[in-house]
């Protein structure tokens, strides 16, 4: 009996945004968020860790391949503050509602 090869979810990229120490939001892309947060937290990560800590994840979106999560994780960077703080409402009001 021949096996056949399972191809890889190409949609299980996600965009996330963490709260840091210092306030400041760092939004980046992954296929393993735990391993990729442990990672900041080890400053083994993004070079943006080296002078904070990562506290928690306050955003999340699903349903990316790498090309739709790189190009919304630089819409997301490109937002003000206060816009990004809109969009983490926004998506907690949704599990609240």
């Amino acid at each position: 009996m021949a096996q056949t090869a399972e191809l890889p979810d190409t949609s299980a990229w996600l965009v996330y945004i963490l709260l840091c120490s210092d306030d400041s939001f760092y939004t980046g892309i992954t296929n393993n968020l735990e391993r990729r947060v442990a990672q900041h937290a080890a400053k083994t990560g993004a070079k943006y860790f080296r002078g904070r800590q990562p506290r928690k994840v306050v955003y999340l979106e699903r349903g990316h391949d790498r090309s739709s999560a790189s190009r919304r994780e630089a819409e997301i960077k490109k937002l003000s503050r206060r816009a990004k703080v809109e969009l983490i409402d926004s998506a907690l009001n949704q599990w609240v509602d």
